[in-house]
């Protein structure tokens, strides 16, 4: 992998909608010299395909729910097959494996408790592996809207005031 593979890996990774056109000026390439460049990629491997990324929605009353699991081993056989079973159901929007108490850590909305009391009846107690469920309701999320993590103004503890102005 060349310079110039690297900045298409960079720039698909960024925005994998990107046309090839958009794609060839960026990394001064010819259209057609891009296209091939990027179907060799996929063929090697290197991109291994395209996704869309489900941020949370904005339902209104919508609940998220954040789901600790463990599994009775952490085999690699264990992984493989808790990770191919979950991948089957849209429900569940984000899965992390996880270092520390619990293997993995879930991700779901729903619109009630009688909602998520299906998808852990029907889904999460029948998932391969598994032999502890923690779940916990999430009140907000304080960082819903930032545009920027770590600006001054995100970093401010609510309610705190600004300095007066020293008199002369």
């Amino acid at each position: 992998m060349d310079e110039i593979d690297r900045n298409l890996v960079r720039l698909l990774r960024l925005d994998a909608r990107m046309t090839n056109a958009k794609l060839a000026e960026e990394v001064g390439l010819s259209p057609s010299a891009c296209l091939r460049r990027i179907r060799q990629l996929e063929q090697n491997g290197t991109i291994r395909g395209y996704t869309a990324l489900v941020g949370p929605s904005h339902r209104e009353g919508a609940l998220t729910v954040i789901i600790n699991i463990s599994l009775e081993r952490q085999t690699e056989d264990y992984l493989s097959r808790f990770e191919r079973a979950i991948r089957k159901y849209p429900e569940i929007q984000e899965c992390y494996l996880m270092t520390g108490g619990s293997d993995y850590l879930l991700r779901v909305e729903v619109d009630n408790a009688a909602e998520f009391e299906r998808i852990h009846t029907d889904i999460l107690s029948t998932l391969p592996g598994v032999s502890r469920i923690h779940s916990s309701f999430a009140i907000r999320n304080a960082l819903a809207g930032t545009k920027q993590a770590g600006r001054k103004a995100d970093r401010e503890p609510r309610g705190a005031r600004q300095r007066a102005p020293q008199k002369s």
